[in-house]
């Protein structure tokens, strides 16, 4: 069971390959993107936690089918009903609270401000939450930015994507990075194919590999991790330019081109 009055913030697998990441302070909780109910039930039953909040990210059905049989959990076992927030800009019925970038929210009693961040892409009205706990600090980012990856451009631009992964780039760097999905050993394969002989990616790729064969998430990185393996946010670096202009042609070596090339690349890569 979590300490009391101290932030625990923990992945709870679902489906394949979904992280459903759990925000508590031994009392109270908040679900992120809950695509599956009953692994987020099982949770709070067992730590004894009060759900005060669920928040979502973007409307794919893997991040909120969930949210109907939690609400109904709830309500039939606990003293307060969740407020559910999310994108202001999608259509998600359960969402009581819409947000959109510069919203603040604060829920629990020891939980700091979650400031909320805009970052089309991968859905037209994605958000991200950001937490600064004082000592620590945590995004949740959905299906934005991955562990040395990012993701697809299902209905936003190469450019939106572009600028929100910027967004997400500026943040401090010891931000501690809860992303969705555990897709973090197939990213590093692209990321060495981008940049074969970045170091960094490298040890990454050893110890990402040794986690994931103790059955151990790779998640959550960093900012200041993300800056040194993940190419995304690395389209102004010469590595990644030459070796994007060798893949494909590009007009010209502007960064968000060069993402642009980039993300295509991943798309059809094996």
């Amino acid at each position: 069971m979590p300490a009391k009055n101290i932030l625990q913030v923990q992945p709870i697998a679902a489906y394949d390959d979904n992280y459903i990441w759990l925000a508590s302070d031994g009392d109270c909780a908040v679900v992120v993107d809950p695509g599956d109910a009953q692994p987020v039930i099982a949770h709070l039953k067992e730590q004894q936690l009060v759900l005060q909040a669920i928040l979502i990210t973007h409307h794919h059905a893997d991040h909120v089918g969930g949210i109907a049989d939690l609400l109904n959990w709830a309500t039939a076992n606990q003293p307060v009903v969740p407020v559910v927030y999310g994108p202001a800009l999608e259509d998600i019925p359960q969402v009581t609270e819409p947000l959109m970038q510069g919203d603040t929210l604060h829920i629990a009693p020891f939980m700091s401000e979650f400031w909320v961040l805009g970052v089309p892409g991968h859905t037209a009205g994605h958000i991200a939450y950001f937490l600064n706990n004082g000592s620590t600090q945590h995004l949740f980012c959905g299906d934005t930015l991955f562990a040395s990856g990012c993701g697809r451009l299902f209905e936003g631009t190469a450019t939106q994507m572009f600028e929100s992964l910027i967004k997400l780039k500026n943040l401090p760097e010891t931000t501690l990075v809860h992303c969705a999905h555990e897709y973090t050993l197939s990213n590093i394969k692209f990321a060495l194919a981008v940049e074969p002989g970045n170091q960094d990616l490298l040890d990454w790729q050893s110890r990402a590999t040794a986690l994931r064969k103790a059955g151990k998430p790779t998640l959550p990185t960093t900012i200041a991790h993300e800056r040194r393996v993940n190419p995304f946010l690395r389209c102004e670096y010469s590595s990644v330019i030459r070796s994007v202009s060798t893949h494909a042609s590009l007009t010209n070596q502007e960064p968000v081109s060069v993402f642009a090339a980039l993300r295509a690349w991943k798309d059809g890569f094996k």
